[in-house]
């Protein structure tokens, strides 16, 4: 352990010494402005810092025995290979994040980036090789997007792998826990949520909108955790919302990610731009206006405005599935009970936020959301010694935190007999 320990330093020491130029791949592979690149290189880095420190914290256990002449132990061994599926949005993070508790716990990987974004997954392999991690501990398998479906079946299928861990979309993650059903694979699922942001009457209304504009604009609305609807109480609506547009007008730029003040880059793809725009029209069909944005944006290709829409209901696209794009729905709620009513409707559940100041209702409203992870009075809630993860459709399992390396670690009981 002390030498995976050295060598998960050494790989997270050359991830800093070379981070301009690993953020400088993710805005040329993925459009995020620079300066999300180098807080995403940081923080994929911390991952490798983390697990180097907590691969020598596996604790086994000694059981008391109930006969005198038996003694009982409990070791943790790795579970072995590892398939880790990743997503394009954080082509490195997501990354480090599996690859740092598998690596932490003795077992090997092989990578399958984001057919969008495999050369943060290749850099990162040449800086392992630097590290000095052996050969075959840490392969990547780059494919097309043709034969994604076929790699991820055989990673998912084939029984010299015992484990995968997968950040996608919820129906990818479905297909993927079929194929891993046939030889009763260790999974690990994060996929799609729907995160709801609550704000109650109670709320400090300037600490909602730059928390609101953190969570929905972070990566143009391209992160699993993001806003996908925001739940604004009747007595704040109005100020809340007319706050929150002047925000995205004024602090917002849309732009190529490496110029310096670009806030807002461009959706990855042409399917991206046209999901914004179709949850768009389907809520302006059934009355809800457009406050700022609406449109793609003059820069062309795949530049689109950030959007904020009023008067928004739950039957409306934009409310039932996620976006993955700049849109911010607002709905207008009553009572508290509604508004977690609403909330908890989603079959997802994987970050949900809110602002309030009542003490009594803080804590009723942090338990009572269906999610696995809840920021109150804050939006950006991602870091390297917490739990991430869902519930309900949102996945299995947790990553980072004291937590994520129990992903790949299998749990051996020996009996002493005959002492």
């Amino acid at each position: 352990s002390q030498e995976r320990s050295a060598r998960l330093r050494r790989w997270y020491e050359l991830m800093m010494e070379n981070k301009e130029e690993l953020a400088r791949i993710i805005t040329a592979e993925n459009g995020k402005p620079l300066k999300e690149a180098q807080g995403e290189i940081v923080y994929s880095a911390s991952f490798l810092e983390w697990f180097a420190e907590e691969a020598r914290r596996i604790y086994g256990d000694v059981i008391p025995a109930s006969a005198n002449d038996r003694r009982i132990l409990v070791l943790k061994q790795p579970v072995g290979v590892a398939a880790i599926i990743t997503p394009w949005n954080f082509p490195s993070a997501m990354i480090t994040r599996k690859v740092g508790a598998a690596l932490a716990a003795g077992c090997t990987v092989v990578v399958k980036p984001a057919e969008d974004t495999p050369l943060s997954a290749l850099a990162l392999g040449e800086l392992a090789n630097q590290a000095g991690i052996p050969a075959g501990v840490y392969n990547v398998v780059p494919c097309s997007r043709q034969q994604t479906a076929a790699v991820g079946e055989v990673l998912c299928t084939d029984p010299l792998v015992s484990k995968i861990s997968f950040t996608g979309s919820t129906a990818t993650g479905k297909i993927l826990l079929k194929h891993a059903a046939g030889t009763v694979k260790r999974v690990s699922m994060e996929l799609g949520g729907h995160a709801p942001f609550i704000v109650f009457d109670s709320a400090n209304v300037d600490r909602a909108v730059a928390g609101a504009l953190a969570s929905k604009y972070r990566n143009s609305g391209q992160t699993c955790v993001c806003t996908n609807r925001f739940l604004v109480q009747k007595g704040i609506h109005d100020e809340f919302v007319q706050k929150f547009a002047k925000a995205i007008e004024k602090e917002l730029h849309v732009g190529n990610g490496f110029d310096a003040k670009t806030t807002q880059g461009p959706l990855i793809n042409e399917k991206a731009v046209e999901k914004v725009e179709k949850h768009i029209k389907d809520a302006v069909s059934q009355g809800a206006s457009i406050v700022t944005g609406g449109k793609r944006h003059s820069l062309g290709k795949n530049f689109f405005e950030p959007t904020l829409l009023s008067n928004v209901t739950t039957k409306m696209l934009c409310t039932q599935e996620e976006t993955f794009g700049p849109l911010a729905p607002v709905i207008r709620f009553e009572t508290e009970a509604e508004a977690v009513a609403i909330a908890n409707a989603a079959n997802v559940g994987l970050a949900g936020y809110f602002y309030s100041q009542d003490p009594a209702q803080i804590w009723r409203v942090a338990e009572q959301l269906e999610v696995g992870m809840v920021g109150v009075n804050e939006g950006i809630i991602s870091s390297v010694e917490c739990p991430f993860g869902g519930v309900k459709e949102s996945g299995l399992g947790r990553e980072g935190s004291k937590y994520g390396i129990d992903e790949y670690l299998e749990i051996k009981y020996v009996c002493f007999g005959g002492l």
